[in-house]
């Protein structure tokens, strides 16, 4: 898997799903190939718009991947392709 991919992860302070989503990209990102970045949609008005409560979604070089949920195999897959 090449370094450059880009992973960003759109989230809220005080979601658990957000928790679960960023503990498993941490875990991931050890194994090299991507970075990822967090940005919290309370942040920026038209980004709560956007989101509302559809958090969180994951990203990969800008292709929406996830939302809600985010399988560990299933976004190796993608980061593979």
């Amino acid at each position: 898997m090449p370094e450059s991919r880009q992973v960003v992860v759109y989230s809220r302070k005080g979601c658990h799903l957000c928790e679960v989503v960023k503990e498993s990209l941490s875990k991931l990102a050890r194994r090299g190939g991507f970075a990822w970045r967090e940005v919290d949609v309370d942040s920026d008005n038209e980004l709560r718009r956007q989101f509302s409560d559809e958090v969180p979604v994951v990203f990969i070089d800008g292709h929406k991947a996830f939302k809600y949920r985010m399988d560990e195999r299933e976004f190796l897959r993608k980061l593979a392709s």
